[in-house]
């Protein structure tokens, strides 16, 4: 079998990755599934990414940087990740890889209106759910974990809208049956989450938020391990 590709665009907090590892072990975990099946590419420093053919399915990490900053690794990225589309690569992209898909396929990304979004958030699924092979699997209106301060302003043309939660319009969308961008992040459990809010505690203050009840609404939840494993099941058959 082809390997899964982990495209790593970047690491998390220092704590954290002492702790319990950087986002492409947590995306791994949740699939279930034995390193050997990944291939992971660490674009941020430079690593260079294989050919589409080489590859069974991709996903695109989180990042503490900002699609709008137009990163010349980022852009490269985006660029390979319009081939890989083409070419009829399945692809997941979350939060920043969300962002960036959005970006590569002709959407637009700015910083969020309302603010930045922390916590265990309520996702308001649309009808076109039902017939989406990856998220349907989901009960309807499911509380996932999210963390981010840009948004997906402009989906790209020919997407499908998917989610809303109260401070994003779009939360999730597909494109060309096999290709998805979630803002929310599966890959995070509680901890994770909480540990990002008390690091943005005082930016949240400044945004007029209460960091207790970004706090507060955290809980661990096994369906963002359902999602990772849905799509690993959809792309590569695992």
């Amino acid at each position: 079998m082809k390997p899964i590709l982990i495209i790593k665009t970047g690491s998390t907090l220092e704590d954290l990755r002492k702790r319990k590892g950087d986002f492409e072990d947590w995306i791994i975990k949740g699939s279930g599934l034995s390193k050997n099946v990944f291939l992971v590419v660490d674009v941020e420093h430079g690593e260079k990414l294989p050919p589409h053919k080489n590859v069974s399915a991709v996903f695109i990490t989180g990042s503490h940087a900002m699609v709008t900053e137009h990163l010349e690794w980022s852009e490269l990225t985006a660029k390979w990740l319009v081939g890989a589309i083409n070419d009829g690569v399945p692809t997941l992209g979350i939060c920043y890889g969300h962002q960036l898909l959005a970006h590569a396929l002709g959407g637009t990304v700015a910083y969020n209106p309302k603010g930045r979004e922390m916590g265990t958030v309520e996702i308001k699924f649309n009808a076109q759910v039902s017939s989406d092979p990856l998220l349907k699997i989901l009960p309807k209106n499911p509380r996932l974990h999210v963390c981010h301060s840009q948004t997906v302003t402009n989906l790209p043309p020919g997407a499908v809208h998917l989610a809303v939660s109260d401070k994003d319009t779009n939360q999730a969308f597909s494109f060309n049956g096999n290709t998805w961008g979630v803002q929310f992040h599966p890959e995070f459990d509680a901890d994770i989450t909480r540990t990002y809010i008390q690091s943005n505690s005082s930016q949240l203050k400044d945004e007029g938020q209460d960091p207790q009840q970004c706090l507060d609404s955290c809980l661990d939840s096994p369906l963002g391990d359902q999602v990772i494993k849905q799509f690993v099941f959809l792309a590569a058959g695992y």
